[in-house]
Order: C-alpha cells, then structure tokens, then sequence
C-alpha cells in the first residue's frame, strides 16, 4: 500500500482478531464470506489453517492467529473469511469480525511501522481517532519458502473427478 496522498486516499478494509483491529488496503481484498468447515491441507506450511471451498474454488485459508502470536481458537460460524490476493494468489484470511471499510487520509497514515524490527508483513499504521490500526501488506505475507510449500501442497491434491 502506498501512502495515501492528499489527492489520493486510500481505503482499507478494518477487522478485528482477538480484540485487536488490523486493516487491509481494500484493492487487494476480492469478497467477504461468512466462517464454514476446512478441509486440512497435508505438507502445507505452519501458516495455513486449511482449505475452504468457495464456489468450486479451493483457497488455502491462512491461519493470522499463529502469524500474529495469538491463542488458536477453533472455528466459529461467527468468524468472518476476508478473501484477498496475497503475492498474486487468492488466499482466505479468518478474521473474528470484517468492521467495514475506512478511507486512510494522509494526515492518519504513518509508515514508520514498517520499518521497525519484527513488524513484518505491515504496510504501515492507520492512526485512527479511537485507536491505532496497523495495515498489512499481503505481498510479502508468505515468505518465499512458505510460498513454495504451498504450491507443492496444493499441487499434491489429487484432481477432480
């Protein structure tokens, strides 16, 4: 995500996981999907919670729980799946609740938060009147290794009938 300009604001897509609120630039963010079952995704990597069939379509579900240090929980029919593009691919993010969507002025952006030790995968912060939210950067949320893990997963699946 670019830091929005005075031209320019950008929109992200706000959501809460463990009482914490995150954002996602809206142009990466493809639908919203009410929580249903998994299917385990055998050899994929430690981030991927499993695979949720959307329409016909398998998407590896990435578990931002075990990402962000939070306590696993299991999945609740509360929980909300943000469908987005992460690196080129569509990916479903378990969220605890989508909040909706938020226009990012330049004077609430500050990217200092991407460039602090240990803050990976963040775009920068929105500072926001009833808190600070930080927005995340899909592109780099898979590692490279993580990325390929996948794709060998993935390509393991036996195919349709």
């Amino acid at each position: 995500m670019n830091p929005p300009s005075e031209a320019r604001p950008q929109e992200v897509l706000l959501f809460t996981l463990e009482r914490q609120r995150y954002g996602l630039p809206v142009e990466d963010v493809r639908e919203l999907v009410r929580a249903a079952r998994l299917t385990p995704l055998p050899r994929a990597p430690d981030v991927v919670e499993g695979l949720l069939n959307l329409r016909g379509e398998l998407l590896p579900v990435l578990d931002l729980r075990r990402r962000f240090r939070h306590p696993a929980r299991a999945l609740s029919p509360m929980d909300h799946f943000i469908v987005a593009s992460a690196a080129g691919r569509l990916v479903a993010m378990r969220v605890d609740r989508a909040e909706g969507l938020h226009t990012v002025t330049s004077g609430e952006w500050d990217p200092s938060p991407r460039e602090l030790p240990g803050v990976g995968f963040v775009a920068g912060a929105a500072k926001l009147a009833d808190g600070l939210v930080l927005v995340h950067d899909l592109r780099s949320f898979l590692s490279e290794a993580e990325a390929l893990q996948l794709d060998s997963a993935l390509g393991a699946l036996p195919e349709p009938a």
